[in-house]
Parts: structure tokens; sequence; C-alpha cells
């Protein structure tokens, strides 16, 4: 996913459905599904509320990578 078409919207996580996996509900009203990966799986835990950014690409809007927005 790391393109040059790929986006990035904010959001909430609004569900964990695993260590690695969660709905996230964007500014817009629209749940997606987000999940983590790599490195970042072994330094971040989901949970209820957390602020993300969602990396999307044009092809797939449904789900996208979790990337923590580091404020």
């Amino acid at each position: 996913m790391s393109g040059e078409c790929a986006f990035q919207v904010e959001g909430v996580v609004t569900e964990v459905r695993s260590e690695r996996t969660g709905m996230v509900r964007l500014e817009n009203g629209h749940v997606l599904f987000g999940f983590l990966t790599g490195r970042d799986a072994g330094k971040i835990q989901l949970t209820v509320g957390l602020k993300v950014n969602l990396q999307l690409t044009p092809y797939d809007l449904s789900e996208g990578r979790i990337v923590v927005d580091q404020k």
C-alpha cells in the first residue's frame, strides 16, 4: 500500500477485533476495517478511542492500514 496513490484519513478506533485489527470510524461517519502491519504491530496496542490515521488506496476503500498519530 505504500504507493504514490495511497492517501490518509483521520479516525477513531471504535471496536478492537484482535491485537492487529479493528474498526475505525472516520470523521465523516463511515466505519472501515483497519489493520496494523509489520513493526507497528509490536509497538502499538489498539484500544477503543485511540486516534489514528488510516492509509487507504483508491482500489479498496473498505479497509486500510492503521498509522497511529504521534501527537
